[in-house]
């Protein structure tokens, strides 16, 4: 029993370093998640994460807090996955928590340290793309796969688009990989029974269907903010900017906000780390206050906590036999294709305008790649250069 109690502690300091530094959005998140989990503490191996990805790639919600979620439920269960999406979202959420009450006309979207931070995500992407590719697009196949997604990504921008991608992908691998050898798999160790997986998809479909129709016989605000912000988290797929304009149907046209509130909140989500869905956060605590804020959050993010859930056990055993190792295999180059796509937009596109950016940025890459130093002083790095170049000092 102290071995777990030490296990969940541990989950908990390392996802809330993680929560503390992860800047750069969704993308950039996997790169630090594979940093920290695969490479320095071996929590896993590149295979089972790279499988880890694709099952959140195919899970609506956002695929950065549910790869977290489910890594905490590798190393220690239900209760290590609560801790590790306490860690990686409670620091954002309380950042925008207290924006909404301090700073919520302050214009963080020209400071310099932000701008730093945006260009530190070239560098993280990069050697995540860089690292996933040799792994699991080593040959001229499964390069030729990333390629192709990654064009066809960045001419035809659409998260569905990505999963027809990612299908495609995968049904490739099943009949034009399935002769390769495939290499034996190791199971991720989940704890998770079936039974509860099968009571977690069940809640996941009764609070779906369920809270609409009670919004209609109880006639409450904060159910109905409930059922919006799960009803948001439940269908949104392709996670961090895709969101947005589902949040503001669902709480500017009904009065809950006015335009100028939610673009201020937008703002401040950027200037913090961790997943952009902690946006619920802010909202939550304009409408309703403190209260109004965890209610909000919890509504946005329970979804992805029943979808993993859910899914790994399953997950777990259809990943190991070997058809669908090959499709696998497919579906994995189309990760690190849509992954090569996002190192150019979103990422490199808003962040690097001028010859200083693209310095700090090769700069960053090398103090990742060459210097092995750690994500979060580099991010502290490129911040500080970010301000000084805001004051051309």
């Amino acid at each position: 029993m102290e071995k777990g109690k030490n296990s969940i502690l541990e989950i908990l300091v390392v996802s809330t370093k993680l929560g503390l530094t992860s800047f750069g959005g969704p993308i950039a998140h996997l790169g630090y998640f594979r940093d920290e989990y695969v490479k320095r503490r071996k929590w896993l191996d590149e295979k089972s994460y790279a499988d880890l990805v694709a099952l959140c790639q195919f899970l609506p919600g956002p695929a950065s807090s549910q790869i977290g979620i489910s890594i905490g439920m590798m190393r220690g269960g239900l209760l290590g996955g609560i801790a590790s999406w306490c860690g990686f979202t409670l620091p954002s959420a309380l950042a925008l928590m207290i924006f909404a009450y301090v700073l919520n006309n302050y214009d963080v979207g020209n400071a310099g340290w932000l701008h730093g931070l945006m260009i530190v995500a070239v560098a993280v992407v990069a050697q995540a793309v860089w690292g996933m590719a040799r792994t699991l697009a080593p040959d001229r196949t499964r390069g030729t796969i990333a390629i192709l997604t990654a064009i066809i990504t960045l001419l035809w921008s659409s998260a569905y688009g990505q999963l027809i991608l990612i299908a495609v992908a995968g049904l490739f691998g099943r009949f034009f990989l399935a002769k390769s050898e495939i290499p034996e798999t190791p199971q991720l160790g989940i704890s998770i029974s079936r039974r509860a997986a099968v009571v977690a998809w069940s809640l996941f479909f009764g609070l779906l269907i369920g809270l609409p129709l009670l919004r209609q016989v109880v006639h409450s605000h904060f159910l109905a903010v409930f059922d919006s912000f799960f009803r948001v988290g439940s269908l949104v797929f392709g996670g961090g900017h895709v969101v947005l304009p589902l949040l503001q149907s669902e709480v500017v046209p009904t009065g809950w906000l006015t335009d100028s509130q939610f673009l201020a909140g937008y703002g401040a989500a950027q200037a913090v780390p961790g997943p952009l869905f902690t946006f619920s956060a802010y909202l939550g605590t304009v409408m309703n206050g403190w209260l109004g804020g965890f209610i909000a959050l919890i509504a946005m993010f329970l979804p992805s906590f029943l979808l993993v859930t859910g899914s790994l056990p399953f997950w777990d055993v259809i990943r190991r036999r070997p058809n669908f190792q090959s499709i696998l295999k497919g579906i994995n180059a189309a990760v690190v294709g849509i992954l090569l796509a996002a190192l150019y937009n979103p990422v490199w596109t808003s962040a690097v305008h001028t010859p200083l950016d693209f310095c700090l940025a090769i700069a960053a890459f090398g103090l990742l790649m060459l210097w092995k130093l750690p994500p979060w002083v580099v991010v502290l790095f490129s911040a500080a250069w970010g301000a000084l170049i805001s004051l051309n000092i």
